[in-house]
């Protein structure tokens, strides 16, 4: 049990004092970006995938 109260003594240690933090509006334009960046991808994927379905489904129907 100290093992776990110790892990989490200087996990919170190092949070606090080590680690180096985004001030909040920077952090919160790069949540943007990452959100805008995200949506844009996923509607590539979507046109990518609705475009080759629909190109294999054409092959389908030529050969039939």
């Amino acid at each position: 049990m100290q093992s776990i109260v110790t892990y989490i003594r200087e996990s919170y240690e190092e949070l606090t004092q080590k680690v180096s933090w985004l001030p909040y509006q920077e952090a919160q334009r790069l949540t943007v970006v990452v959100a805008v960046f995200s949506i844009i991808f996923s509607l590539a994927i979507w046109g990518v995938d609705t475009t080759f379905g629909r190109v294999i489904d054409l092959y389908f129907d030529f050969i039939k």
